[in-house]
């Protein structure tokens, strides 16, 4: 069971039959997940120009990710390059490790399968003393494991309700005068996670990580669980209306004026009803959790 890789077996339990609202840490200890993706294992995938530079960032708080062209040559990932902005304070991220690290593909597959929910995988490696991605919330459960080094999140409520997708995303709804409050405040809750421990961050959860040592690089694994909703529930009862004539009708340019639409939506809410009271809902749940055992969302 991959969870087992990330999480102890209360970990486990309160995730898949709780899915907490707010953040735990557990220790893990030392799985095959540290036995196998060791903090070696990234540093020689980023630093011998095999990653692909379109999965790479390179950050350094409080400034924007760097362009791209600043670790690449000839349309590659130069790893001298990417060596020296590391040097000089930058955390790199490597994302979806399960698209390019055959292991991962496996373990994420896996989780899938036990959650029904699509997930990716983000390696973080920030130098001593520095700090790469400021405050900011995501819109998923997120499992993070500790897996070299020491990193100190500071964390505070969600300042909205239950992000996901386009809706309310920090970058979206962000406010100038977030971090200052903030920081003026002090966070809610900090967390000093140490190799072989997990945090579970759930979504809206504002956090600011950094090193605080000055002697030890940290490294980490992110896996971000994408949440199923209702509303990927009500998309999944209406995905198969496309088959029917009657919602494929053409609807005429002087039927979308101000009088014409309303009647046309009337219309075809009065469709979509009959549509879904004849759905065979047993047969459809079928195809559902085919669905969510296999459908890939890594978009963040």
């Amino acid at each position: 069971m991959s969870l087992r890789l990330l999480l102890p077996e209360d970990g486990v339990t309160e995730l898949l039959l709780a899915w907490p609202d707010e953040p735990r840490v557990y220790v893990r200890g030392r799985t095959a997940l540290d036995e196998t993706v060791t903090s070696d294992f990234i540093r020689d995938y980023l630093f011998t120009g095999c990653a692909p530079a379109q999965e790479i960032a390179v950050v350094k708080a409080p400034n924007p990710s760097v362009n791209r062209d600043a670790f690449m040559t000839n349309g590659r990932t130069d790893p001298s390059k990417l060596w020296e902005l590391h040097q000089r304070g930058h955390t790199i991220r490597l994302g979806n490790l399960q698209r390019v690290i055959p292991y991962m593909a496996h373990v994420s597959r896996h989780i899938q399968e036990e959650t029904g929910c699509s997930n990716y995988v983000h390696a973080f490696l920030t130098p001593p003393g520095n700090q790469g991605l400021r405050h900011h919330w995501d819109q998923q459960m997120a499992v993070i494991a500790q897996t070299a080094g020491t990193k100190r999140w500071q964390l505070w409520q969600p300042p909205v309700g239950a992000p996901m997708r386009e809706f309310n995303e920090s970058w979206r709804v962000w406010r100038e005068d977030y971090i200052p409050t903030w920081e003026a405040q002090g966070p809610d809750l900090v967390v000093d996670l140490k190799a072989g421990e997990s945090l579970l961050l759930p979504r809206g959860w504002v956090h600011n990580p950094l090193v605080a040592a000055s002697d030890e690089t940290s490294v980490h694994l992110t896996f971000a669980i994408r949440e199923r909703t209702p509303l990927w529930l009500a998309e999944k009862l209406i995905g198969k209306a496309i088959g029917e004539d009657r919602f494929r009708r053409i609807i005429l340019p002087g039927e979308l004026g101000e009088g014409g639409l309303v009647r046309q939506l009337s219309e075809t809410r009065a469709a979509l009803v009959q549509y879904l009271e004849g759905l065979d809902l047993a047969r459809l749940a079928l195809d559902v959790r085919q669905a969510a055992v296999t459908e890939l969302e890594y978009t963040t």
